[in-house]
This record gives structure tokens, sequence and C-alpha cells, in this order.
């Protein structure tokens, strides 16, 4: 069912639901909770893994609407577009990572009795998107013109919508999330992520003035990997806030090694600021690599990439 078939999983004990059988010709399944038990928080009763089948796919689908639905198309956490009709038809390109709570609660996403998707986030690998362009196969291409990075797409995996369960926000959670996502990134051999920081305009647009702000100084992208916005956002005539509160994401990603390739773009249709992050892991922060890949591999670029990647 996924395009990719690698898997990212706890070991057994950690859900009380069997895991799906390895594919033939699948990578060996990699242990993330193992690697970041001492870094994330408290990961007891969480389980990440990718979606084998229709009926997790699914359950992805339904906890990512309903998180969207309830953050009023803003504000998500994570890195990611929001929902689009083509977004969602693109579901069966692409992976699915989902953390599963192993406890007896609500949730639009479960499944049985004994599991339930408390955090999902979509990962498109390049081997997935046959558009020429690659650009135009993007969900980000819908808000960005890509042809800067055109060279690049090659080895690069779009990443979002990022969703966590409000009941979930607690940490451990996330960061199994995004500990999965770097763990995806190394099993593949792709070296670059890319996707959309979304930040909501009801205020007027200063929190997202604020965020630019922040990256400016020292988080731009290379001239040559700026990418214009199909409908910029006037950010150099948006009021400053006085207190903003930035999503923890864009700031995170930018101590990872993150770049913004340019000024956000407007998206009119659920009132955010779009902010485009291209992330190498190649220039990576190497403590958060240690973090999410585990203290003891080696940060080469043959494991971390692959040996077949440029």
């Amino acid at each position: 069912m996924t395009a990719t078939q690698v898997h990212l999983h706890a070991p057994p004990d950690a859900c009380q639901a069997t895991p799906a059988a390895t594919p033939a010709g699948a990578a060996p399944e990699k242990n993330v909770d193992d690697a970041l038990e001492n870094d994330v928080g408290d990961t007891r009763g969480y389980r990440l893994a990718l979606a084998t089948d229709a009926g997790e796919v699914r359950a992805a689908r339904r906890l990512r609407a309903a998180v969207l639905e309830a953050e009023n198309h803003s504000g998500a956490m994570g890195i990611g577009l929001r929902e689009s009709g083509s977004g969602q038809h693109a579901d069966d390109r692409c992976d699915h990572l989902i953390v599963w709570y192993c406890g007896d609660v609500r949730s639009p996403a479960r499944i049985g009795d004994r599991r339930t998707a408390v955090a999902t986030v979509r990962l498109l690998p390049p081997h997935s998107n046959d558009a020429a362009p690659r650009g135009a196969g993007l969900e980000a291409g819908r808000r960005f013109g890509l042809a800067p990075l055109e060279g690049i797409l090659d080895s690069t995996v779009e990443v979002g919508p990022a969703c966590v369960e409000a009941d979930h926000r607690t940490g451990g959670p996330a960061a199994l999330l995004w500990a999965g996502v770097a763990k995806y990134l190394q099993l593949t051999g792709y070296r670059y992520a890319i996707g959309c920081v979304s930040v909501d305009l009801k205020d007027g647009g200063g929190t997202a003035a604020a965020c630019w702000d922040l990256a400016r100084p020292r988080h731009l992208a290379p001239a040559q990997q700026r990418c214009r916005a199909r409908v910029p956002l006037p950010i150099g005539g948006l009021v400053r806030a006085d207190n903003p509160v930035i999503p923890p994401v864009l700031p995170g990603l930018l101590r990872m090694g993150g770049v913004l390739c340019g000024p956000p773009a407007w998206n009119e249709n659920s009132c955010t600021a779009e902010f485009l992050v291209l992330l190498d892991l190649r220039s990576a922060d190497r403590r958060y690599l240690r973090r999410f890949l585990g203290s003891d591999a080696p940060l080469t670029h043959s494991l971390v990439f692959g040996a077949d990647r440029p």
C-alpha cells in the first residue's frame, strides 16, 4: 500500500496489537522508541509506524481532517500545507507515518479497541512523484514557484500536513513523529525535506511578520534556492505584534538547520501565511540528528543519506 517499504516502529509490546509482517524486499525493521526514549520525554504507550494498509491510511486521513477542522485550518502542530482537494487525492502516492496510542481514549481515528492514531504526517518521496517538472507534483508548488529547487527535487521528500491530536500534545508523540521523519530520510537515502509552516493571520499578520523577522537575518536559503510566492503576503507592510506567539515548529526547524526559501505566501482560503522551509540533512545540526537517529549512529553521509544518493 505504501510507496516505500520500510518499517519504523517500537517493540511489539508497545501496543497490544501485533504488528504487520515485513513485506518481501522491505528494509529491516528499525526501533525508533529505543533511540529516543531518553531524549523525547515519556513515549510509553505510543508506537510509531508507517501505514501498511488502506485501513491505516484511512485512520491517518480521519485524524488529519479532524485536527485541521478543530484548528480551523491553521496553527497545526507541525509542517505542511493545509489540506486541499489535490492533497487528499495525493494520499495514494504518499507514505503515512502514524503515532499510535495503545490506551482507551476517544478519537476520530480509532481502529478497533486496541489502538488510536494520535499523530500523523504525510510524506511524498520523489520516486512517487513522476510529474515533469517535479515541482508540479508537489503541494508546495501550488503556493510557490519551485523552479529554483528543481535540480534537487529528485532527492527531496515533501512533508506535510503534520497533525497531533490535542489531547496528546505532551511532547512525546510529536517528537516520535519528527524522529520518524528523520529516520525515514535516513532509510530511504534522500537528502532534503521540504514543506510549509502555516501561521494564522487572524491577528492581522503580526505573528507572521515576527516569524519572518526571526528567520530573515540568519536562516534564509541561498539566493539561488529562493522561491517566489504565487500570491505573496505583503510582509513588509504588516504591523509587528508586541508579544507574538510563534509556532514552536518554526524555531525548531531553524535550529535544526532548516532555511526559509523566501518571504511567505498568502493562503487566502485558510487565512494563513505559508513559509516554505527546506532542510538539507548534510548541513543539519548534528545534535538534532543524534537525538532523532540515536546517539550511537555514526553521522556519515553513507549511513545517513544512503551511498547511492547524491
